[in-house]
């Protein structure tokens, strides 16, 4: 069996071969939830997300959504399956329900984080979202949105006095 701190750097390693930075997501937890949250750090963000990350569930989600995009980018996948993952079509559906199964973790207001995120697609995810050059991230930016809405809600969860975030 794989161990947990090999699945941990493969993952996180990946993330950052494909350009996201655990700063990224940090950035996105504070601007999902700043306004609910008085003072809130992106030093007490990132620390969220990196508990995010622990869990195996979340490295293998990471690991088998970023190599599907890379096998994609690489025509190394049959049609229409290649097609469907480089144009990102929005019918295909399947890189939402991985981004879901890592929020299903942590409740539902998980659920409701991540469908705003995917909706609006601030920061670095409308970047992973930008059809641009031969890249694909169809599973990437919705894992993204996944990890930021999962460490927004760890910190309702773990902090009741942060229960206006879920009030709201």
């Amino acid at each position: 069996m794989i161990s947990d701190l090999e699945l941990r750097q493969v993952s996180h390693a990946l993330l950052v071969e494909r350009g996201v930075q655990l700063l990224d997501i940090a950035e996105l937890v504070l601007n999902l939830q700043n306004k609910y949250i008085p003072n809130l750090s992106v030093a007490e963000c990132l620390e969220n997300v990196q508990a995010v990350l622990e869990k195996r569930e979340v490295q293998n989600a990471i690991i088998t959504g970023i190599e599907l995009d890379k096998l994609a980018e690489q025509d190394m996948l049959s049609q229409p399956l290649r097609e469907i993952l480089t144009s990102d079509q929005g019918l295909y559906g399947i890189d939402e329900i991985l981004g879901l199964s890592i929020v299903n973790l942590y409740g539902s207001i998980g659920f409701t984080n991540y469908g705003y995120l995917d909706k609006t697609k601030p920061g670095i995810i409308k970047r992973l979202d930008s059809k641009v050059g031969q890249s694909c991230h169809t599973f990437l930016d919705d894992i993204v949105c996944a990890i930021a809405a999962s460490a927004a809600s760890r910190m309702a969860h773990n902090d009741p006095s942060k229960i206006a975030i879920v009030n709201q």
